[in-house]
């Protein structure tokens, strides 16, 4: 999953419908397969507020780690944008570190037009019981106090529970370092019935020993904090899920445009030890 500036898709898992405990969540974070995915971007729809005529890239999501070593993920999301009377490139870069037993999270993004470095964020947060505390050192060093808050690998697991337990919709708070790495987003996270893919199902070829699998559909949609009533979204992001943790099938929705994103490869990469107390 990630948000950053989506802006991604990709977890303590705790729900509405009950909190999960810190083992249960270590054995959910099993669950999760490292693997590098590239998806195909195109333009689905755009407003005339948007500027924007045309627009096409590529985003490739790189997963790994383990619940005992902490997972890392890194995140590129390129794109062109054709405003008619001219082109631009724009070019993503997001590592973050999530350890979901120490509750820890540090995140780095680079942002670039036409290979310029635009923006650079860098941060580290820490959950405790009163909040989420960061510390930003880049571009300026800056602490944040923060509500309690979901990590996006947090997150994650939180949706497969869910899923898995039949709850159809639900609420959480997240913070994954986006945008300027001081403010986490609300969300509602609406979970349709396990299915498996038909005939002709979108990207599932590309998904190779997953290709036949079942999965969820997914949509969650981000809201600024105090947000109330029927608030617009300042993002959405709708995708197939499946229980490991990888996704395909992606519609990603910024409100003047919306892009579509199509699994291309999907590469397996190693997976770290199972078992805490194994050598690392």
């Amino acid at each position: 999953m990630y948000r950053m500036s989506f802006g991604a898709i990709l977890t303590a898992a705790f729900a509405l419908g009950g909190t999960i405990s810190a083992n249960a969540g270590a054995e959910s974070a099993r669950m999760l397969v490292p693997h590098r995915a590239v998806y195909n971007l195109k333009l689905k729809e755009a407003s005339e507020r948007s500027g924007i005529e045309g627009m096409y890239g590529r985003m490739v999501y790189e997963f790994t780690g383990s619940a005992c070593t902490g997972f890392t993920t890194n995140f590129r999301f390129v794109t062109k944008i054709s405003t008619g009377e001219e082109t631009r490139m724009t070019d993503q870069q997001t590592t973050t570190f999530e350890n979901a037993l120490a509750r820890e999270f540090r995140f780095e993004t680079k942002s670039f037009t036409d290979e310029q470095l635009d923006k650079e964020v860098r941060g580290e947060a820490v959950a405790g019981e009163s909040g989420v505390k960061v510390e930003i050192s880049q571009p300026e060093q800056r602490q944040v106090d923060l509500a309690t808050s979901d990590f996006p690998t947090e997150h994650m697991l939180d949706v497969i529970e869910n899923a898995k337990k039949g709850n159809r919709f639900f609420e959480s708070r997240i913070f994954d370092g986006s945008e300027n790495g001081d403010q986490s987003l609300m969300t509602t996270t609406v979970v349709g019935k396990e299915q498996a893919p038909a005939p002709g199902d979108a990207d599932a070829d590309k998904a190779g020993e997953f290709s036949k699998t079942p999965y969820w559909p997914v949509t969650i949609s981000y809201f600024n904090e105090g947000t109330n009533g029927d608030a617009t979204p300042v993002y959405s992001m709708s995708f197939k899920l499946y229980g490991n943790g990888i996704t395909r099938d992606l519609t990603m929705d910024y409100g003047d445009f919306v892009l579509t994103g199509s699994l291309e490869k999907l590469e397996m990469l190693d997976k770290g030890p199972e078992n805490c107390s194994e050598p690392r």
